[in-house]
């Protein structure tokens, strides 16, 4: 069944000050005004130099027949549903991912050149999934890779809790759905990551930019299966349940791997 997201009057509040709607906390007056922002607003947003805007969604819009992705890249409007929690969203991943979601256009319309506006490759896949889904992980300590590699929720998440804790292991949501689900606090969100690995004390702002190069570049995001599942409910702080140890041995979002299912290893930066 399709998710439907809770009316704007709906939502709980408090959902916007739990992870991962905390992190977005500099757009609050976007999304906890008490009024849908209008495209005007959005487009304030924008730096002065930007090459997108956000243009209404209208059928108007929508009879010049372009591909979503062909109006962003010719003509740079991004089309955007009013009044749209899903929309909004993608809007504010727009303004604080500008390079990864531009990244992910132009790796699109690569794949529409080959395939054909009708037909879609197994890249056309990964890219939307990400944009859809996606997760940013970043780890210190390679280690932690083990657990995760053969869906050992438990240990992942409360074996090496610590590890979430003191941030040697970071995560940073990226796909516009996952923020949506996560305006329903009942949900057990599954993002769908790539994962970066640096000894040091990097920046994040660092890491996406490393992202953003290598999905540009055509180095990451040619297949779904290099997307790890990350289940965003296991980690401290991010569902209630999480703090009683029961939770990494029953909660429904962690499934077992996969017979013959394998992940690449972590992107080094």
């Amino acid at each position: 069944m399709r998710y439907r997201a809770p009316s704007r009057e709906a939502v709980d509040p408090a959902v916007f000050g739990r992870l991962p709607l905390a992190a977005w906390h500099d757009y609050a007056a976007l999304l906890e005004g008490a009024g849908w922002p209008s495209i005007e607003q959005l487009n304030r947003c924008l730096p002065a130099n930007a090459k997108h805007r956000f243009v209404a969604q209208t059928p108007a819009l929508l009879a010049d027949g372009m591909h979503y992705e062909q109006r962003i890249a010719e003509r740079g409007d991004i089309a955007t549903r009013e009044g749209n929690w899903h929309d909004l969203l993608n809007a504010l991943v727009w303004l604080r991912h500008g390079a990864l979601k531009q990244a992910l256009n132009r790796r699109q319309m690569a794949e529409i050149a080959r395939m054909g506006a009708k037909r879609r490759s197994r890249p056309q896949d990964a890219l939307t999934q990400f944009d859809e889904g996606g997760v940013i992980v970043l780890v210190r300590d390679p280690a932690l890779l083990a657990p995760w590699d053969a869906h050992d929720w438990h240990g992942l998440f409360w074996r090496h809790r610590q590890a979430w804790l003191d941030g040697a292991i970071r995560v940073d949501v990226f796909g516009h759905a996952l923020l949506e689900l996560a305006l329903d606090p009942d949900r057990l969100p599954v993002g769908k990551a790539l994962v970066f690995q640096s000894a040091h004390g990097i920046e994040i702002a660092r890491v996406r930019a490393t992202c953003a190069q290598a999905i540009a570049t055509g180095q990451l995001l040619n297949d779904p299966q290099e997307l790890r599942p990350m289940p965003l409910s296991g980690i401290p702080g991010w569902h209630a349940g999480n703090a009683d140890e029961a939770f990494h041995r029953t909660a429904m979002c962690y499934q077992p791997k996969r017979a013959g299912r394998e992940y690449p290893g972590a992107w080094l930066c």
